[in-house]
């Protein structure tokens, strides 16, 4: 008797998994985790140290141009 790999009845689900709104969602969601942990942060100065607040605004700032980036290139194109 041998034993096979089980395959995927749905391809299409794994690739939705990793479609662009996916990443955009998912972008999204960090920049909102990174926005409530800076805005605690700030609410209560001396907990946490000026590097690592840099490092969270630089991320926050990183993922606001990627969202960018991919929410222009999935808009429609306008015609000329």
């Amino acid at each position: 008797m041998s034993v096979d790999k089980p395959t995927d009845a749905n391809p299409s689900a794994q690739m939705d998994l990793r479609s662009p709104q996916r990443q955009l969602i998912e972008w999204q969601i960090e920049h909102a985790d990174l926005d409530a942990l800076i805005d605690q942060a700030a609410a209560a100065p001396g907990h946490i140290d000026e590097l690592r607040l840099r490092r969270m605004k630089k991320r926050r700032l990183a993922l606001r141009d990627q969202m960018a980036k991919l929410q222009a290139q999935l808009a429609p194109k306008e015609p000329a």
